[in-house]
């Protein structure tokens, strides 16, 4: 079984690395660099939008965990990402966000809120706020391998992070977006495939679907006599749809998600991608939490606490399989950690040069430079991801790690989502109200991982805030529903931007295009 792992991973790498250095030729200036020359077709774009979405994180930890909370019900989950994560994005921030970004000449999101409000400290706030919540972000992407590597290599875990941060450095330095979008394709076929073989093995173990449900649905639970992981919505609905808002609505305000909308080609292609990506998402991420679904008929091991360790669900599930099919398994959620790790430290690096370091250069930055130092930011954000990575591993007590990782998604969310999709569609979306979002979510985020820190009993709380704090799930939803009331109502009452200068931005939707017939019949009057 090693020998054929080897021989899997060595292939896969090498085809990595060999993209990375086809894709050079696409990356010599910022815009090609960064967006791939606005010129992604819809194939890419929805791969690696759909990649940069799942990583192991939702593989082994969410599919272990919500499977075991949730039973079948957590699949529930994965069509929420499918299709508001997926389709609804799509339809929603896709077009406005292509159309905007380009007529503004906007590279990133903090670069687009800075061009759309006429602010540059206001894209050196949404900078910093990039910066601090992926990292730890970034970091989490690493959980889960080590368990997974451990059913076929007796290796150290801090190899398997060097090996993984290494390779994606390679390319990611030298293709830029072009050689992620590419990787990011393959990548999600081998999802695709690996997902699928996975849970027709599993099904098939437990002699069937109708077998493995009826073993499942005898699984006891409080307050059940029976089917509680079997059941339409689970034992704990309320919880359930928490985790659907934050894990769902979430990647409408994460700048490495939108960011795949500023890249793609043409009209025609969004309306591609956007059901390649759903396709994608309901079979991956559904498939996912399906599987994970199934994870009380295996078990789970216990810390020293006696609280279980979600991330051994899966792990414990697949080490039952073939040799091959865990080979496949290694390749699937190496290739998923890869491919939303490369999107992420692109983010960063290119907010970082794009809306920090260049616009406090004294000097005029050349092309060339701003692309060195995106791509010396790239290393320094892999080096840091992955630092953090093993110090959390070595220090399993070293549970802040854990809890930021946990909070950076509904920070980053709840305060961008409400500022970034009102500025779509509305021209009276002010400064002023972005500002006081942008606090909000990054606020109710931190003060969670404060609570989560200190041991604070939220549940002696008033009830409504004894929910909103129960844990970074339930905040992460609250900030971003909470940016859809606070941006409209702040912004009726806050000062209004410059009407001319809203004119002359909202006006990229008014401008006439001339299509064929078989896109657009005429009009009979």
């Amino acid at each position: 079984m090693i020998a054929l792992t080897l021989i899997i991973l060595v292939a896969y790498f090498a085809v990595m690395v060999g993209i990375g250095l086809y894709c050079r030729k696409n990356s010599t200036d910022v815009n090609g660099f960064v967006l791939g020359g606005r010129s992604v077709g819809p194939w890419l774009t929805a791969f690696a939008f759909g990649t940069s979405y799942f990583s192991a994180v939702i593989f082994v930890g969410y599919a272990g965990q919500f499977g075991w909370l949730f039973g079948l019900a957590s699949t529930w989950a994965g069509l929420g990402n499918a299709f508001i994560g997926s389709l609804l994005a799509w339809n929603i921030l896709g077009r406005r966000t292509r159309i905007m970004s380009q007529h503004i000449d906007a590279k990133t999101m903090p670069d687009f809120f800075g061009k759309r409000f006429d602010s540059v400290p206001l894209k050196i706030v949404a900078s910093l706020i990039v910066f601090i919540f992926l990292i730890p972000y970034t970091a989490s992407l690493y959980n889960g391998l080590s368990s997974l590597f451990g059913l076929v290599f007796n290796i150290p875990y801090w190899v398997v992070i060097l090996v993984m941060a290494v390779l994606t450095s390679f390319y990611v330095i030298f293709g830029g977006y072009m050689a992620t979008a590419i990787n990011d394709f393959i990548q999600g076929i081998i999802m695709l495939v690996g997902i699928v073989a996975v849970i027709l093995a599993v099904i098939g173990q437990n002699g069937g679907l109708l077998a493995a449900t009826q073993k499942l649905s005898a699984v006891p639970a409080a307050g059940w006599t029976g089917g509680a992981y079997t059941s339409f919505f689970g034992p704990d609905p309320v919880f359930l749809l928490f985790v659907v808002i934050l894990t769902s609505l979430g990647t409408w305000g994460l700048p490495q998600m939108v960011g795949k909308f500023y890249a793609i080609k043409s009209e025609k292609d969004i309306q591609k991608g956007t059901i390649i990506s759903t396709v994608f998402a309901i079979i991956v991420a559904g498939g996912c939490y399906f599987l994970g679904g199934f994870g009380r008929l295996y078990g789970v091991e216990l810390s020293a606490a006696g609280k279980p360790l979600f991330d051994t669900i899966i792990p414990k599930m697949l080490s039952t399989l073939s040799p091959i099919l865990i080979a496949v398994v290694i390749v699937l959620v190496l290739s998923a950690s890869m491919s939303t790790l490369s999107s992420l430290v692109l983010t960063s690096s290119s907010t970082f040069t794009l809306d920090i370091i260049k616009p406090a250069s004294k000097k005029e930055m050349t092309e060339k430079k701003q692309v060195l130092i995106m791509r010396i930011f790239i290393v320094f954000f892999i080096i840091v991801s992955a630092v953090i990575a093993v110090i959390k591993d070595a220090n399993p007590g070293v549970t802040f790690i854990a809890q930021m990782m946990g909070v950076s998604w509904g920070g980053l969310a709840g305060a961008f989502l409400a500022p970034y999709l009102l500025s779509l569609y509305w021209k009276g979306v002010t400064k002023t109200s972005t500002v006081v979002c942008f606090i909000w979510g990054t606020g109710l985020a931190i003060t969670q991982f404060v609570f989560s820190m200190a041991g604070v009993n939220v549940a002696s709380f008033p009830p409504f805030f004894a929910l909103m704090f129960k844990t970074s799930i339930h905040s992460g939803s609250f900030a971003m529903i909470g940016g859809l009331i606070i941006v409209p109502l702040v912004s009726l009452i806050s000062k209004k931007m410059n009407k001319e200068k809203l004119d002359e931005i909202f006006n990229c939707y008014e401008e006439k295009v001339t299509v064929s017939k078989k896109v657009s019949l005429p009009d009979e009057n």
